[in-house]
């Protein structure tokens, strides 16, 4: 079977990348924008990879692409959720129209699948009724969580009109190795590692925003379940299915460490719902009990991972 990641090399990407060329029977191409991005993976040795850079846009050609291609996954967008309101037509150009293509060339080159990590914590708004099912209204405040339903109802209109099959997962708010810690999304990989160094922490409001945090082998067991199996329903939520308050992520690393961080408290976002974590009560009506591991042992995990590859302060 062949398959193609769109944006490898990112977190999400490379976390599933490494299991799934587990799968010696796969043939997996990983495009992402630079080579240096892939240091990570190359350094397993796999041998059934094949790297290939270029941009996502309007211009890429798709069809050469996805050409033989079984299965798609596009982990690709040009924003995160605090930016995406600062240019909003550009983020939908940028991501909604360029997934129209790319739907195009998977149904000219007959792809049988095209899987799309959508966004548990920004499609949804300022929902206020928890935990949130997939059939909940859906009013995003961002550009971004905009962007990530309408690709969804794209593929829903690709499947009606040219059977395209696809697969949503509308995941939470994934942790754990490989993700920038020096990035702009992830607070519990921040966090890990900013105490790790003995750096201020900077929290938006007091605390008490509620998340739903998933491992990412968690995360990526759930997107590989929702791959492999065929079944009716296409959109699931992916998550733990219960909230942490950001005050607790900082209790327990601060547990953890045993070190008192170096929080500063600054003025709340527009950007940030009061609470969010998501129902997955389907998923696991579908695919049996998903059986996160608790906040605690991810960050043990986390910070071992860090403190082997960064060689951190504490």
């Amino acid at each position: 079977m062949n398959i193609i990641i769109f944006g490898a090399a990112g977190f999400i990407g490379t976390n599933l990348v490494l299991q799934l060329a587990q799968d010696k029977n796969l043939n997996i191409t990983l495009y992402d924008r630079n080579l240096m991005l892939f240091k990570n993976i190359k350094n397993f040795g796999l041998e059934n990879l094949q790297y290939v850079c270029g941009e996502f846009r309007i211009d890429t050609n798709f069809d050469e692409l996805v050409r033989d291609q079984d299965i798609i996954f596009n982990l690709v967008s040009t924003t995160v959720p605090t930016t995406s309101n600062q240019c909003i037509p550009d983020e939908l150009a940028a991501n909604i129209v360029v997934m129209a293509k790319l739907l195009e060339a998977c149904v000219k080159n007959k792809v049988k699948k095209v899987i799309f990590p959508s966004s548990g914590g920004t499609v949804y708004g300022k929902e206020k009724e928890m935990p949130l099912k997939e059939d909940t209204t859906t009013y995003p405040i961002t550009a971004y969580g905009l962007q990530k339903i309408t690709i969804e109802k794209l593929l829903y209109l690709y499947r009606y009109i040219y059977g395209l099959d696809y697969r949503v997962i509308r995941l939470a708010n994934p942790y754990g190795p490989y993700q920038n810690p020096n990035g702009v999304l992830g607070a519990v990989t921040t966090f890990i590692y900013k105490a790790l160094i003995g750096q201020e922490i900077t929290v938006y409001g007091d605390g008490s925003v509620v998340r739903d945090f998933i491992y990412i082998d968690d995360a990526v067991r759930g997107i590989l379940n929702i791959t492999n199996q065929e079944h009716q329903q296409r959109t699931f939520n992916l998550g733990c299915g219960y909230g942490i308050s950001i005050r607790k992520v900082i209790e327990t690393i601060q547990e953890i460490l045993k070190i008192r961080l170096n929080i500063n408290y600054i003025e709340g976002r527009k950007v940030d719902v009061p609470e969010n974590y998501l129902d997955i009560s389907l998923y696991e009506n579908t695919f049996g009990k998903l059986d996160p591991i608790p906040l605690s042992i991810g960050i043990e995990k986390t910070v071992y991972f860090m403190r082997k590859v960064y060689h951190t302060k504490y």
